[in-house]
């Protein structure tokens, strides 16, 4: 008895953990290292491709609750982000190399799991299959797929550059966590006065952008927390001052006042050698990156270790084809899991594969599936993708507006972020997993 996973990202890495730890052979096929994507560079599994971040670490929050979850649910993947974690203030970043070489490990250790590594052209129907895949999915089995579920959409995803810590001019930077929150290190800040900061966004919205010739590159279908920011600057002037460049909660030593634009960068990894451009997902040329970002005064000298890429994601129409279990409506022994089913962000893929592992389990052995309730965070993602109700389907991250009201209205915004998590959690230790 034996289950197929195939892809070894977050999602597969973490259903095949599930289904292994309830005693099930898994083979795990994964076409890396004999076959990788433009977007990947290692050969460990579980390559974090754009932010090392996984967003916020308060339980009161949509995306610090789904992690809280997660571990009580025993994830594999919070396990190792907790153990790699890196100062990022209110958020949990992760030396991206130590975390999938960790996830990689402990994957590859386990008895129960065999790594299969080779590129998978069809769904195996020979055992119960999920397929975590994820939105960078090869094109023969990505055909494959479209086939079967009638289509696939797509949209298009960016990363941010890198830059290493030494090349940093920190006569012009400083460091602190926005409000004073977190570690005082959490974050390099490079602020810009008016005049930097308005010839720095003429530059930058008449930059040139890198060709794509499978994109709309004026109007690209992007996750919005994906958006190239040379898109978010031809909105407005201010529009990057009030987004990934705002300045509140920030105040420069130099000058003892507020500045009035500020690019975080945070850091990449444990040795605090490498950081990264806080929300500068960008399509621009490499030449063009470091010209235009070389603009920002203490990147001015800025050693580019990896430029910003944009690419091109598949996810599913999954209120028609998927089940709230992550199962295919048309075969229940085939799950889908991660961002190919529609949800939005590294831990909600991860959280994805977390429920399909368990339920592709629970279906080799005849037991009834698990979902849960909607009032928790990882319920509500399952319901939302698989709510048939949803017309136009768009990819959704954790948060706050897709959990069932209160029974009581809580004008506090604080209070009513954590009477949202004290109900979840208390459904979630109901339930037997």
């Amino acid at each position: 008895m034996y289950i197929n996973v195939i892809g070894a990202g977050l999602a597969g890495c973490e259903a095949a953990f599930q289904i292994a730890e309830r005693n099930i052979r898994v083979r795990l096929y994964e076409m890396k290292p004999k076959k990788m994507t433009p977007a990947h560079k290692s050969e460990n599994f579980c390559e974090l491709i754009c932010s090392n971040s996984l967003k916020a670490v308060r339980i009161e929050s949509a995306a610090g609750l789904l992690k809280e979850e997660m571990r009580r649910m025993g994830s594999l993947l919070m396990l190792c982000a907790d153990n790699c974690a890196v100062p990022a203030g209110g958020a949990l970043a992760v030396d991206r190399n130590k975390f999938s070489a960790m996830v990689t490990e402990k994957i590859r250790l386990h008895p129960m799991i065999e790594i299969i590594e080779a590129e998978v052209g069809e769904i195996p129907d020979d055992a119960v299959t999920v397929v975590a895949t994820g939105p960078l999915t090869s094109d023969l089995l990505a055909e494959k797929i479209a086939g079967l579920c009638g289509g696939g959409l797509y949209f298009f995803d960016a990363a941010a550059p890198i830059v290493t810590a030494e090349s940093i001019d920190m006569s012009y930077a400083f460091t602190a966590s926005r409000y004073d929150k977190g570690e005082d290190d959490a974050y390099i800040n490079c602020p810009m006065n008016k005049e930097e900061y308005e010839a720095f966004h003429s530059e930058l919205v008449n930059a040139e952008r890198a060709p794509r010739h499978d994109v709309d590159v004026q109007n690209p279908k992007v996750y919005e927390g994906c958006m190239p920011v040379e898109i978010l600057a031809q909105r407005g002037i201010d529009t990057l001052r009030f987004g990934p460049m705002k300045p509140v909660g920030l105040r420069d030593p130099r000058t003892g006042h507020r500045p009035w634009a500020v690019l975080q960068l945070r850091t990449e990894n444990c040795a605090k050698t490498l950081y990264n451009l806080v929300g500068f997902q960008t399509n621009l040329k490499f030449p063009e990156q470091k010209r235009v970002f070389g603009m920002i005064p203490a990147l001015r000298n800025a050693d580019f270790v990896r430029y910003g890429v944009m690419h091109r994601n598949t996810f599913l129409d999954s209120p028609r084809v998927l089940n709230r279990d992550y199962s295919l409506k048309i075969n229940r022994n085939i799950f889908f899991a991660g961002q190919m089913t529609g949800v939005e962000g590294y831990m909600e893929s991860a959280s994805s594969g977390l429920i399909a592992g368990i339920n592709a389990a629970r279906r080799i052995k005849n037991e009834e599936a698990l979902i849960l309730p909607r009032e928790t965070m990882t319920g509500s993602l399952a319901a939302y993708i698989s709510d048939e109700s949803v017309k136009d389907f768009q990819p959704m991250g954790a948060n706050l507006g897709i959990l069932p009201e209160l029974a009581e209205h809580i004008r506090d915004k604080r209070l009513r972020a954590a009477a949202y998590a004290d109900r979840a959690l208390s459904y979630l230790s109901e339930i037997k997993i």
